[in-house]
């Protein structure tokens, strides 16, 4: 029987991504198959519970993606598993705006039936910590908190006075009380924490976090509270899709935001995903029928990547030939004529696009979005979700160049039209989830579409 529980805290900062780390590695330590999940729109946390485990980390959101989709991805995910994690974003009930539940780590636990354990930065708190526990129990009845995890507790009496309120309150009990610990901090940058790819966390790493886990933590309590998850309802049988489409997808430290289940969309629809590394100097492999540049950070690694002359001639070459490309943000970057990095040098790029991507230092640009497509044959009036996250701009574009996303918030807002297209290149800063309109991707690489061109809407309707 697989179990699963959900990783939340009242706001962020308090914690939440190194504790679920360290129950990653302490319950991975027990022999324990754990299979990650990570609630909302993020690339850097699924990639260190990657690390940790082994197993691909999946993205689940309930703005992005329909109630069935979520379910689906996460019942398969967990078909083989012991325990199932899913780690939360911000504060728990934190998600498209004030009003709505959608997108926030509580609607996506009250979906799966899973329950929470809630970390509660207790520095500078004594009885006053039971009071936001209190409000976070009773805000919504659909969501279950099954405990508690204190972090940055000072002393054994300071955890004394922690329980007892608790305790006097009727409240949820306490599974644990995570001293200060130094050095088990990730590193951070502008768009959250160092990828896996360039942090070297040093031996020994993952066994100090799966010790100071299990060392504080009662993790037989905390499987006893755990959610036993429904059998998963046995796949059908995949449709046949055509063979011999191979997409060369740019993957390394420089392009690294990608969501897992993107890369199964397009491996179900018959894509032969054909992995490469232009940071470490290779270049775009050859033969293949498209290309899918991700995200990531290519500022960091633009004088690399301009040197790269097979990688920058290889995407001309596709380009200049009519084979599909697609690329977001990082990968739109270098689409650019040009990338002006953090310190203002300009490094060539491989110029499809009539223009120059700048690092603006303090300025980003982050929301949902909702995307449908207008001047494409054969998408038109598709809609797909995902989100923008982002700190460098372009010069302005010609308008020569389509724009052929028309695009909305989470509000509905009508915003700049996006989705730039030249031939067979379409590339934007917007980071598109697949499963929430597979047909899109898939019918932009020449693959089947496993959607049938039928895509439930995220809103459920």
């Amino acid at each position: 029987m697989t179990r699963g529980f959900a990783v939340a805290a009242p706001h962020s900062g308090a914690g939440k991504t190194t504790v679920t780390l360290g129950l990653l590695a302490a319950l991975q330590a027990r022999g324990l198959a754990v299979q990650p999940f990570k609630a909302g729109p993020d690339y850097i946390d699924p990639a260190h519970h990657r690390r940790i485990t082994g197993r691909p980390s999946h993205n689940l959101d309930t703005w992005m993606l329909a109630p069935s989709v979520n379910r689906e991805i996460f019942s398969r995910a967990t078909a083989d598993a012991d325990v199932a994690v899913v780690e939360g974003v911000m504060g728990l009930f934190d998600g498209v705006d004030g009003r709505r539940p959608h997108g926030s780590t509580a609607h996506l636990a009250a979906l799966l039936g899973l329950p929470v354990i809630l970390v509660v930065d207790a520095r500078s708190m004594a009885r006053s910590a039971a009071a936001v526990v209190h409000g976070f129990t009773a805000f919504d009845p659909a969501v279950t908190v099954a405990g508690v995890v204190w972090n940055r507790v000072g002393s054994p009496s300071h955890r004394r006075i922690l329980d007892e309120a608790l305790d006097a309150a009727g409240l949820p009990p306490a599974l644990g009380a995570l001293p200060r610990e130094s050095g088990l901090a990730l590193g951070e940058r502008h768009l959250g924490l160092v990828t896996p790819e360039e942090d070297d966390l040093g031996p020994g790493f993952v066994d100090r976090l799966a010790r100071w886990v299990a060392d504080h933590v009662d993790l037989d309590a905390l499987l006893e509270r755990a959610a036993e998850l429904p059998a998963p309802t046995p796949a059908g049988a995949p449709a046949g899709a055509r063979a011999g489409r191979r997409v060369a997808v740019a993957r390394d430290a420089a392009f690294c935001f990608y969501y897992e289940e993107n890369l199964r969309v397009l491996a179900s629809a018959g894509a032969d995903l054909v992995y490469f590394r232009p940071a470490d100097g290779d270049g775009v492999p050859s033969g293949v029928d498209g290309l899918y540049l991700g995200g990531g950070y290519p500022e960091l690694h633009a004088a690399r990547l301009s040197a790269n002359r097979p990688f920058l001639d290889g995407i001309r070459d596709l380009h200049e030939r009519g084979t599909p490309i697609y690329a977001e943000c990082g990968g739109f970057m270098t689409l650019c004529r040009g990338l002006a990095g953090p310190d203002g040098r300009f490094h060539e790029m491989a110029g499809v696009f009539p223009t120059t991507a700048r690092m603006n230092a303090g300025r980003f640009r982050l929301g949902y979005r909702e995307v449908e497509v207008a001047g494409v044959a054969g998408l038109d009036g598709l809609r797909a979700r995902g989100h923008e996250f982002h700190y460098s701009l372009t010069d302005p574009l010609p308008d020569r160049v389509a724009r052929v996303y028309r695009v909305r918030s989470a509000r509905g807002e009508a915003l700049a039209d996006e989705g730039y297209r030249i031939g067979r290149t379409l590339a934007g800063y917007i980071h598109l989830h697949f499963a929430s309109c597979p047909a899109l991707p898939c019918r932009w690489f020449g693959l089947d579409d496993p959607s049938g061109g039928q895509v439930p809407s995220p809103d459920g309707r």
